[in-house]
């Protein structure tokens, strides 16, 4: 505990300081302008605060004040882009005495990195990011400094992408983007696999990225709902996949119970894609008649209407629902409020596209890690706006078989 206060540099000694600083190192390296100046400032500006607070200035006497005076101070470190540096945080007898100058400059202090792991999140290259910060700010940043700087990024997502889940998930929606990845010297389309968990408090959240080897398949997918169980999770109630081949079964091998939901958005476009367009919007129609019936029984009905009506002259079109139709049909069994979540999986196609948004400038990403890094910044931006839970979550969870 002490009561010194560093001097601060005079206005003579600070326009020095700054004239001789010709590149970013010269202002925040470890003898940089930034190291000499914000200690002795940050130290001023807290005891002009601390003035404030009492009444009267350090050596007055106290006056009409309340009995409360100055207590010497206490060490503290603080972050700069020169590393920690220590400052002494003055403090009041009753304890009562909190910096706001201290709150600000911490807030503020790593706006440099913050920026530039932004331009990173949005899939600018290490040399795209030093560029931009010399044609708009006029500082020279080193690739060293910068990569060192998104480096700090990698134990966050090894963190994120392994942490302990929720035992249970009354919805889980699983999907797949496809992004360029520089793998044993060429550039390889490669799926990354995404899963979207809705929390028995109706809050949505990523559970994971996983970077696959190739093409979106259910074997891959397999490996995917294994880790989800071998990170907690005891139990999904439904999940909601697009049309894959196997997706189904992959899942009902870890969660047996799990009620699989094939995404109706999905089977309209992949039939619609064999039907000439002179009749695709009649058949659009037509295959409303199906998902918008009442029950499962009056879907069956109308799915024989339709096949009666299309089969001879689009048969792959029809074909799928009839085949695929116990995957199809579960969301028969719920309340309107349940079926809007399940029957489509709008919810993690939003979410994609917000990472295709992030990732477009990209041609191709150079190591899986810098692909990870990229897919975790961006899904902390989406996670923002994931505050609130579902509308009418209550509702939606009594039929689903979850009791509060």
């Amino acid at each position: 505990m002490t009561d010194s206060v560093k001097p601060v540099p005079s206005l003579e000694q600070i326009q020095d300081a700054l004239s001789e600083a010709k590149s970013l190192d010269d202002f925040f390296g470890k003898n940089g302008v930034v190291a000499k100046l914000v200690g002795p400032t940050l130290e001023h500006m807290m005891q002009a605060e601390l003035t404030s607070h009492l009444g009267y200035t350090k050596h007055a006497v106290a006056g009409r004040n309340s009995g409360n005076s100055r207590n010497g101070s206490y060490d503290r470190k603080v972050k700069t882009s020169a590393g920690e540096i220590p400052i002494e945080v003055p403090q009041d007898r009753e304890g009562k005495f909190e910096p706001v100058t201290l709150r600000r400059y911490a807030t503020a202090s790593n706006e440099l990195e913050d920026r530039i792991i932004g331009m990173y999140a949005h899939g600018m290259s290490t040399r795209d990011i030093q560029d931009h910060l010399e044609e708009t700010f006029g500082m020279d940043v080193s690739p060293t400094t910068i990569s060192a700087i998104t480096e700090k990024i990698w134990p966050l997502v090894e963190a994120w992408q392994t942490r302990n889940l929720e035992a249970v998930y009354p919805f889980v929606f699983l999907d797949a983007i496809h992004l360029n990845l520089k793998r044993d010297g060429r550039i390889q389309n490669t799926a990354v696999y995404i899963c979207l968990g809705i929390s028995t408090s109706g809050h949505k959240d990523i559970l994971g990225h996983w970077v696959g080897d190739g093409a979106e398949g259910a074997n891959f997918w397999l490996s995917v709902v294994t880790d989800l169980k071998n990170r907690g999770v005891t139990d999904i109630f439904i999940a909601c996949v697009d049309g894959l081949t196997g997706f189904g079964e992959a899942i009902r091998a870890v969660f047996p119970a799990t009620q699989v939901q094939r995404c109706i958005t999905h089977q309209i476009r992949n039939s619609l894609k064999y039907v000439g367009w002179k009749d695709k919007k009649e058949v659009a129609h037509d295959l409303k008649t199906i998902y918008q019936a009442p029950n499962e029984k009056a879907g069956k009905t109308a799915l024989g209407a339709v096949s009666e009506k299309w089969m001879k002259k689009y048969p792959l079109a029809i074909k799928s629902w009839e085949t695929n139709w116990p995957e199809l049909s579960p969301f028969f069994a719920y309340t309107p409020e349940v079926r809007r979540i399940m029957y489509t999986t709008n919810g993690i196609e939003s979410y994609n596209h917000s990472l295709r948004k992030m990732t477009k400038t990209k041609a191709s990403f150079p190591t899986q890690e810098s692909l990870e890094k990229v897919l975790y910044l961006a899904y902390r931006n989406a996670k923002k706006k994931w505050d609130k839970s579902i509308t009418n979550w209550a509702l939606i969870m009594k039929p689903v078989g979850y009791s509060f």
